[in-house]
This record gives C-alpha cells, sequence and structure tokens, in this order.
C-alpha cells in the first residue's frame, strides 16, 4: 500500500523515471503514474468498501478522469495524491446504495483474522476510515492526510482518535499502532482486486470524449433543426383568437304577421290571376 508514497514525493518519483534528457510523451508518463500507483491504489480502495469490484471500478474512473486532465495533472505537485483522492471520493460515494450490483455483500476474506478487521473497517463511518487508511495504511502524516480528507488537522486527529478506538474495541490485540499499520498492509496484499491496463484506461477514456462529443454535435444539430422549424412555420403576424360563442340578450321575439289590408287583399287575388311568369310578377302595372 505504500507503493503510491506520501503526498508531495510522487511527483518527484514520477519524474525520475526517465532521463531528463528524454522527456516522457503524455501517453508514457499516464502509463508510468498508473503502473505505479493503480495497484497500490486498488488495494487501498478495497479497504475503503470491501468490494474487489467496486475498488477496480473507482480506480478506473480516477484515472479516466486523470486523463482528461492530464495537462493539470500532469503539473500537479503530487500526481498520485491527485488520483488518489479522486478514487477514494469515486469508491465512497453515496450513490453506489442505489446500483443493484452493490446492494448484497461480496463474499468476505478467507481468513477469519482479515475477515474481522474488514468487518472492522466497514462498521466506521466512512471519513474516520479514509483518515485511518490515509494514516495508517498509507503511511501519511497528520497534516497530509488532513488536507486530503479536506479537513483540519485537529479534526483529522480526533477521527483517527475514534477509529483506532472502534477497531480497538473489536480486536484489542490492534492496540499498537505499528501492529495495526501491519495488520493493514496484510489485508490488502491478500486481496488483489486486477487492475485494468493502462492502454485500456486511455483508450476507454478516449471512446467515451468522442462518444460525448458526438452525442453533444447531435444535440446542437437537433436544437438548431427544431429552432428553424419553428422560425419557418410560426405565423408572421398577431392574430387575435376567436372569442368563444355567447348567447345575444335583448333581442325582440319574431312577431307573426298581422291580416292584410283591403290593397294587399286586393294585390295577392290580382297576382294570383295573372300568369305564372313575366315582368308582371316582379312589377305589377297599375290601373
Amino acid at each position: 500500500m505504500q507503493a503510491s508514497g506520501k503526498a508531495g514525493q510522487d511527483g518527484p518519483a514520477l519524474a525520475s523515471l526517465t532521463p531528463e534528457s528524454q522527456p516522457l510523451t503524455p501517453s508514457q508518463a499516464f502509463d508510468a503514474l498508473y503502473a505505479f500507483c493503480a495497484p497500490a491504489l486498488v488495494r487501498q480502495t478495497y479497504l475503503l468498501t470491501g468490494r474487489r469490484e467496486l475498488a477496480r471500478e473507482a480506480v478506473e474512473r480516477a484515472f479516466y478522469l486523470a486523463w482528461q486532465r492530464w495537462s493539470e495533472v500532469a503539473r500537479d505537485r503530487d500526481p498520485a495524491g491527485w488520483v488518489r483522492a479522486v478514487a477514494y471520493d469515486c469508491a465512497l460515494s453515496p450513490w453506489h446504495r442505489f446500483r443493484p450490483r452493490y446492494r448484497h455483500p461480496e463474499p468476505p476474506p478467507a481468513d477469519p483474522a482479515d475477515r474481522a478487521l474488514l468487518h472492522a473497517l466497514l462498521k466506521l463511518p466512512p471519513s474516520y476510515r479514509r483518515t485511518l487508511v490515509l494514516y495508517d495504511g498509507v503511511g501519511l502524516d497528520l497534516p497530509e492526510t488532513a488536507a486530503e480528507t479536506e479537513a483540519s488537522t485537529p479534526a483529522a486527529a480526533k477521527r483517527l482518535t475514534h477509529a483506532r478506538q472502534e477497531v480497538v474495541a473489536l480486536l484489542p490485540e490492534l492496540a499498537d499502532a505499528a501492529a495495526l499499520h501491519r495488520r493493514l498492509l496484510e489485508l490488502a496484499s491478500t486481496e488483489r482486486p486486477r487492475a485494468p491496463r493502462p492502454t485500456t484506461v486511455r483508450t476507454g477514456c478516449e471512446r467515451r470524449n468522442v462518444f460525448w462529443t458526438r452525442a453533444a454535435i447531435a444535440f446542437t444539430v437537433t436544437i438548431i433543426g427544431a429552432t428553424t422549424l419553428t422560425l419557418r412555420t410560426a405565423p408572421t403576424r398577431y392574430e387575435a383568437p376567436v372569442a368563444p360563442a355567447q348567447a345575444v340578450q335583448g333581442v325582440p321575439p319574431p312577431a307573426g304577421m298581422g291580416p292584410l289590408s283591403r290593397t294587399e287583399l286586393v294585390l295577392r287575388a290580382k297576382l294570383h290571376r295573372a300568369e305564372a311568369s313575366g315582368p308582371e310578377r316582379l312589377l305589377p302595372e297599375p290601373h
């Protein structure tokens, strides 16, 4: 577990893997960091989660993000610490409890002592467990542990003290810090979840970037097409909406025809006697 080194020492160690006259390409530098950190980091993450597949997935995700931001990570004072912090965050994310594959526990270690130690670790709150693994497992000092867990040094010391007390309450033989450190190393070394190859991580990250780039382009084209269609089919002037029909009030009812006058009766009789067609039907001649 100590292969990842203390904060501030991994960057120089990584830089010393090649002579200064032959600087590493980004891919070579990433592969060197991966080979230097990934195996130990997977074992550390297993102590945090008790799940082999989740430990491998968290480390793979951390290196995905590192390759996406390699220009930033390569200039970091502690590249290994950057990746470790991201891997721990991914491993301890509370959202894993909602994933069907992680709702049931994995088979515990075969050795009863290892099983008891892992059980004691998993009973700790996540922040206490992370502090204990960093300090007693990885070997960071207290200020570095506090910085990586985003806590003050007194808060980190308090978490460490409580974590040790809870572990010792279940396993009294680990009251000595050296014994606890040795047992953490043994437990991490017993379980060896396999990490993917660095080329697999890089190519997978690049494929994912291509996929999301294409998805963003397709989404943008869809939005532009929908906007163009809306502009072409939308009305160019305001059309007032048709008011709903309403009953007209106050109109008098139609009245029936009254009796005909003498003149109208004579005209009607004349029209009945006249021919069926002709101008006389329209304009009768006066007498």
